[in-house]
């Protein structure tokens, strides 16, 4: 049933400009284009939002944990339909990848989540000109750490699936703290930023659930290493959503064999993995930089407990080097 869900306005996040290549290249009048194009076509979702189903799949993580990748390499299914609208309508490269709407889009409320998925009209003529019924989902990798995201998707998709990438925790706090400095918005070296981290966080986990329009930048992009720990966010969804809902792999095993992951992910989707084409990339991929032995060892220690944890929760060892 179409609901209204959703959330008070957020509070204005100050977040760093991000000084990426990407945004670099943009021209004004490319950007107002896409900006046009966006307002129109997220008006007619909107206007025909009942008309769209709820979306069969979340990708909810983990950041860092080759999302991006996994997310388009499951779209190269040819029954895994894009979001709405498709690339094709705008002067785009690539199909939408996420709404991070069960975050800091909440308060748009659950009529405009909807408007980004395929039609029932649209999922009709694909299985008439296909002969297999095709599926939509998302993917937006902060849901797995933020604090509502599990309770909120729960609310208004209970019976989504749930996709899960986890890396390496020391590998994946690295990473994250080098895609900051890229993007010219952490000034602090690795061990200074881990050192900073605590005073970062401080208490804004707990304003998140205290104050459901807040939005933090320190949370979601300066938790280097709490996001890396892995168990009391798996905990939040598996109290949720039926284990057999969900389905977690290693980003290593993507990494190692890509085609292989995926084609265990669309079977369980409900889609036939010999449809899956092919392919190899990696997206968002980034020149590796070395770490200090002293602070890799650090990490290994502090992540240690939480690892065995993890590895409890989703009843395998997980094939991390920094842990072999």
């Amino acid at each position: 049933m179409l609901t209204t869900l959703g959330g008070p306005l957020p509070q204005r996040a100050r977040y760093p400009k991000a000084k990426t290549v990407h945004k670099a290249r943009k021209h004004p009048a490319v950007e107002a284009a896409m900006s046009a194009g966006r307002v129109v076509t997220r008006a007619a979702g909107i206007v025909s939002a009942s008309l769209r189903p709820a979306p069969d799949f979340l990708l909810v993580g983990a950041k860092r944990g080759g999302t991006t990748s996994t997310y388009f390499h499951i779209l190269s299914h040819p029954d895994v339909l894009a979001l709405f609208p498709s690339a094709k309508l705008l002067p785009k490269g690539r199909d939408t990848k996420g709404t991070s709407f069960f975050t800091y889009n909440f308060h748009k409320g659950s009529i405009w989540y909807l408007s980004h998925f395929p039609s029932r009209t649209q999922r009709l003529v694909h299985q008439r000109r296909t002969g297999h019924a095709g599926v939509a989902g998302e993917a937006s990798p902060y849901y797995l750490f933020h604090p509502l995201a599990a309770q909120r998707a729960h609310d208004l998709v209970p019976d989504a699936k749930i996709l899960i990438a986890l890396r390496d925790p020391v590998d994946r706090t690295h990473s994250a703290w080098r895609e900051q400095t890229r993007n010219g918005v952490e000034t602090l070296s690795f061990e200074d930023a881990l050192d900073a981290e605590e005073t970062r966080l401080g208490r804004e986990a707990e304003r998140l659930v205290a104050e459901p329009a807040y939005i933090s930048f320190a949370h979601e992009f300066q938790s280097y290493a709490t996001q890396s720990r892995y168990a009391e966010s798996l905990a939040r969804w598996f109290a949720l959503f039926p284990r057999e809902q969900i389905h977690i792999w290693a980003s290593e095993d993507y990494y190692q064999d890509a085609n292989a992951t995926v084609a265990g992910i669309t079977a369980f989707l409900g889609l036939d993995p010999k449809r899956l084409p092919a392919k190899e990339q990696r997206l968002n991929a980034a020149p590796k930089s070395d770490m200090a032995p002293a602070t890799r060892e650090r990490l290994r220690r502090y992540f240690a407990e939480d690892v065995a944890a993890t590895e409890r929760l989703v009843g395998r060892t997980l094939p991390w080097p920094n842990f072999a």
